[in-house]
């Protein structure tokens, strides 16, 4: 791909220090935390310690209050490795967000330190049994009674759930007004009524726990509305850009870390008596995904930079998530297509990523949302 225009060189010292840290503690164990359905629970102290957890976290609350770029070489330098069980994009990219902008002082105070360092895991929970994208739609309440509110329904495919110390719940205050009746909560582990489900084993993505929560009058204070009650639905919208160009720098670095390494394979595998990658058929695929790639790596680099600058507008967003998912899926295929039957086997980086791959067209809105999205922004309706 080209070269980024967006890092400087205190940016790749803070890579290589990434790098050092994913080979020395992540890399000797991800194949058994795949096994195990989840990662240790010590790697997110250890990644703590060496800042690497919600690094835009402001200094007085126990953070280092670097930008977005930090967060973004955390994620480029996981995809590239393909190790995809850890969690922390949506811990530092999605969630502690949330917490930041919104957060009360004592709010702030209390949780925030303790997820830089990792003793606190968080994760949110929006997507229903019943619902997936139509977050209008979600069954999950809150009723208020005098100073505490009573939660009450069940989310699923819930990242970092079965970890999750502290869980943002997306949830009804007012079920007759629509997008204006929903709120958001802190909701911490351990609360009277708040179960963690089976620990749900997916296609891919198997060494990152996803959990089903049940919750049942779960009896919570006033403290513990994230923001303005009612305004919950208009919050999620404006951090979905955010959510949606994580994706994109996942999508864009497996998919080139996936290449690398069959260009690697087919200029070693022999069939015919000659290396693949002497046939035409080998030489145009390659050609066609690192041209298209390129492509994507330049509207990426571009989409950071306005995110940097908070001018990455939703649709934008929608754009870039679509077309890098899409393309990520179908490098993926033609990758492990050119493995021929060892790029089925689950041992080889490409049967991984391949699995791992699919999921980036749902989760985040699903692409085919993405198309209304942009479609309603061109139709302006």
């Amino acid at each position: 791909m080209l070269t980024s225009l967006v890092y400087e060189s205190e940016h790749e010292i803070f890579r290589d220090s990434v790098k050092k840290f994913l080979a020395a503690e992540v890399a000797p164990y991800h194949e058994q935390w795949e096994e195990d359905g989840q990662v240790d629970r010590d790697l997110w102290r250890k990644a703590g310690e060496q800042g690497f957890l919600a690094p835009s976290v402001p200094e007085e609350y126990g953070g280092v209050e670097v930008d977005f770029r930090y967060n973004a070489i955390l994620d480029e330098e996981c995809a590239r490795s393909g190790f995809t069980g850890l969690g922390w994009n949506l811990h530092s990219d999605v969630a502690v967000p949330y917490i930041v902008r919104l957060g009360t002082d004592a709010q702030k105070k209390k949780y925030l330190p303790a997820c830089v360092s990792g003793d606190i895991v968080t994760a949110i929970a929006m997507t229903e049994p019943s619902s997936g994208s139509d977050l209008q739609g979600i069954k999950t309440t809150a009723v208020r009674k005098g100073d505490s509110f009573y939660i009450n329904g069940s989310k699923t495919f819930i990242t970092n759930g079965q970890h999750a110390d502290l869980v943002i719940v997306v949830a009804k205050t007012d079920s007759g007004a629509g997008a204006g009746g929903i709120s958001l909560f802190l909701v911490e582990a351990g609360s009277a009524g708040f179960t963690k489900g089976r620990n749900l084993k997916k296609i891919g993505l198997k060494a990152q726990d996803t959990s089903e929560l049940s919750f049942q009058d779960v009896c919570v204070p006033a403290s513990s509305l994230l923001g303005e009650e009612g305004k919950g639905f208009t919050y999620l919208m404006e951090e979905l850009p955010q959510e949606r160009l994580c994706a994109s720098i996942l999508a864009v670095h497996s998919a080139q870390n996936i290449l690398e390494k069959t260009v690697d394979y087919v200029s070693e595998r022999t069939a015919f008596g000659k290396p693949i990658s002497f046939f035409q058929n080998t030489q145009f695929k390659l050609a066609e995904m690192d041209a298209e790639l390129t492509s994507a790596g330049a509207f990426l680099d571009r989409c950071l930079a306005l995110h940097l600058n908070r001018k990455l507008d939703p649709v934008t967003a929608a754009k870039l998530k679509l077309l890098t998912t899409d393309l990520q899926g179908k490098i993926m295929d033609e990758c492990l297509q050119l493995h021929g039957g060892y790029g089925y086997m689950w041992e080889y980086p490409v049967a991984r990523a391949w699995a791992d791959a699919r999921i980036q067209r749902i989760y985040g809105g699903t692409n085919e949302i993405m198309k209304v999205i942009i479609s309603r922004a061109l139709l302006k309706t």
